[in-house]
């Protein structure tokens, strides 16, 4: 084939599939590893569509894919079949940390070539992969022409949903001023507007599927416009001056993604978002170190303390150096410390311009604190907040970093506060421009941030993120990002997160990958019960956060001396690992509940985690997932008999029972509650 080939794959099959474009309508068709799912390709009407069927039930009608430049030719009509390829792969690759250590990358794919006749000739491939748990595919555009850059205005690539009057969504709106940081709405199909990625939706039949994109690199973020109902296009981020994406001719674009399970936890046991990432670019990564942190942060969103200094500072020396004590004592790795730099006084929302990211506050010694922490075997986390200004972080950034590095700082979370369209870029002419969290430019600043800081051998947390799209796989030292609302919202949030919050996350934004949600709130009416501000869980479902909220790194968000106030509760933080050897969905309804079962990695030992929405409910499982011949103890945080979020949240049960493989546990979750167990491998 001409133009380009997709990642190198461990066998091809050359069909020899050469048509001229001037016969009939043609079409080429592949199909997953187990054949349940298809995806047929065609030029019928000139125009390159795609249609998807899963056990021979069409879930996506016939398509149109195709692309819109400002100056170029178009990629939409007039368009042939010329050439196509199938090949497969199927290996295993490792992951240095993650939800599980080995990943199958098992499917079919198959590369179309498409040429439109004439003496302006254009061609373009569009490639396609099917797993049996989904498909990707992408756009390939070769250089061809005299253009030297080419402006993208509009992708056509559109998912024309079968049977979508009867079809229910979970979803955020895009292109708002609180970026992904909405309650996630359960509509039907059809009430859906624009939407952000991953959307999510089943079928009236019962499949679920989850429309995404992988490997987002120098390019807009994809939203979904739903046009006609149940037609839903591709609506990518434009710039400020509203050109939706700048190229080099010679580009291919994301994959678009459609995961598929014909039950809602299937959609969690997918690794299809990975497997479209390019393996790892960064060569030894053993510095990358997953772990669980506290920090000083908790308290400025309950106004006990504050960013900016003052007497209420919080980021001081020696309140850094009781939270390393803390951190010591229990065996955490790292202390995040927020308003620690010159920037923070007055409104910090809006003065994105004054932040030094090397200066230090008067009551702040960067390098005492340092010290002090590898006498306890703490390390400092970093915290850069931008407030949305860019230029001002990148001028900085490489002395920044510098300034980590010294200090033994190997983590940093980065901040992006700044409404949707808000993010302050400086042109080269000096002019101030505002752009979107994930257009194109800030697509390329966030991942800018994330390189610069592997030379510096640091990993990076980021928020008010762009979404994830897989590319910790290349580049594992992106260990984690925000992405949706955490637990901050509960402190101050209008409303607070639902009950249903963290039952819709695991099928929603948790497909994308891991999250910094920062659970482990104990104190959960600190404004009284009977406040509108407050967790809205029970004790035990906060504990079941750290098994069914994938991140390799987890914050026990609280303050210290609420953890010390309940340290049989806090037992269970103290255990649960970050690093995962093997990652198993046991259960689960989208925005009712879900149960996660998890193996620590190199470790025998699993940790199960469980909770509900509203709804007080049973759930039952099998422990099929434990070795067998294998005894372990079953140590067991559940809700108590009384319990219930509202006036019971602290009724908290923990006991202890051996258990082997193939038992069946039963359990009853209060409303808003949660289960989390430590299946402690004992001794053969």
């Amino acid at each position: 084939m001409r133009a380009f080939v997709c990642y190198p794959t461990t066998l091809t099959i050359l069909l020899g599939l050469l048509v001229s474009p001037f016969l009939q309508a043609k079409s080429v068709t592949v199909s997953s590893p187990d054949g349940k799912i298809q995806v047929q390709v065609n030029d019928e009407g000139g125009v390159p569509s795609y249609q998807l069927t899963y056990n021979k039930q069409v879930l996506i009608e016939n398509s149109p894919l195709g692309i819109l430049f400002a100056k170029a030719p178009s990629l939409s009509e007039g368009f042939s079949i010329s050439d196509s390829e199938i090949s497969n792969t199927d290996q295993t690759w490792t992951q240095p940390w993650g939800e599980r250590k080995f990943v199958r990358d098992n499917h079919e794919e198959l590369n179309v070539e498409w040429t439109r006749a004439g003496k302006a000739g254009v061609r373009f491939n569009v490639c396609f992969r099917v797993f049996n748990d989904g498909i990707g595919f992408r756009y390939e555009v070769p250089e061809q022409g005299a253009a030297t850059e080419l402006s993208i205005t509009d992708e056509l690539t559109e998912f024309r949903i079968a049977s979508s009057e009867n079809a229910t969504a979970w979803w955020i709106p895009s292109r708002g001023w609180n970026r992904y940081e909405y309650d996630y709405n359960t509509t039907p199909f059809l009430d859906v507007d624009r939407a952000h990625t991953p959307f999510t939706f089943k079928t009236g039949s019962g499949v679920h599927m989850s429309i995404h994109e992988a490997a987002l690199v120098d390019y807009a973020g994809m939203t979904l416009d739903q046009k006609r109902g149940g037609t839903l296009k591709a609506d990518l981020t434009p710039w400020s001056d509203g050109t939706r994406v700048k190229v080099k001719p010679g580009f291919v674009t994301p994959w678009r993604t459609v995961q598929i399970s014909p039950d809602a936890k299937g959609l969690l046991n997918s690794d299809l978002i990975l497997n479209l990432n390019e393996p790892n670019k960064l060569g030894d990564v053993s510095w990358v170190k997953p772990g669980k942190y506290v920090g000083i942060w908790w308290g400025m969103h309950l106004a006990a303390n504050t960013w900016g200094s003052g007497e209420k500072h919080g980021a001081t020396t020696s309140e850094t150096k009781r939270y390393m004590d803390f951190a010591s004592k229990y065996g955490f790795d790292g202390v995040l410390v927020e308003g620690w730099n010159v920037g923070w006084d007055g409104s910090w929302y809006d003065n994105g311009d004054v932040f030094s990211f090397t200066n230090p506050y008067d009551d702040f010694d960067l390098k005492a604190l340092s010290d002090y922490g590898k006498q306890k075997g703490v390390r400092i986390i970093g915290h850069h907040e931008t407030s949305g200004s860019v230029t001002n972080y990148r001028n900085q950034m490489g002395d920044a970093y510098d300034l980590y590095q010294d200090m033994g700082v190997r983590q940093v979370k980065t901040g992006y506060v700044a409404d949707g369209g808000k993010i302050k870029r400086v042109d080269e002419m000096g002019v101030a421009r505002h752009e979107w969290h994930d257009g194109q430019f800030m697509v390329g600043e966030y991942l800018h941030s994330v390189t610069e800081a592997a030379k510096r051998k640091i990993s990076i947390n980021t928020h008010e993120p762009i979404k994830d799209t897989g590319l910790r796989r290349t580049y594992p030292n992106w260990i984690a990002r925000e992405g949706a609302r955490g637990q901050e919202y509960n402190a101050w949030g209008s409303p607070p997160n639902t009950p249903e919050h963290t039952a819709v996350l695991p099928f929603t934004r948790m497909l994308s990958g891991p999250m910094d949600f920062t659970p482990g709130i104990f104190d959960l009416g600190f404004n009284g019960l009977d406040a509108e501000n407050r967790v809205r869980t029970t004790l035990a479902k906060q504990l079941s956060l750290y098994v069914v909220l994938y991140s390799p790194i987890q914050m026990a968000a609280d303050l210290p001396k609420n953890y010390e106030a309940r340290m049989p509760a806090f037992q269970f933080i103290r255990d649960v690992p970050t690093d995962w050897q093997d990652s198993r969905a046991l259960a689960g309804e989208v925005g009712d509940y879900v149960v996660f079962a998890r193996q620590a990695r190199d470790g025998d030992d699993w940790f199960v985690g469980a909770l509900t929405d509203e709804e007080p409910r049973a759930v039952s499982f099998s422990t099929d997932f434990l070795e067998a011949g294998r005894k372990y103890e079953a140590q067991i945080y559940r809700d108590g008999e009384n319990a219930d979020w509202l006036s019971k949240p602290y009724d908290l049960v923990i006991e202890t029972q051996k258990v082997q493989k193939g038992e069946t546990l039963n359990f009853k979750l209060a409303s808003s509650g949660g289960l989390a167990i430590r299946f402690k491998a004992l001794p053969q």
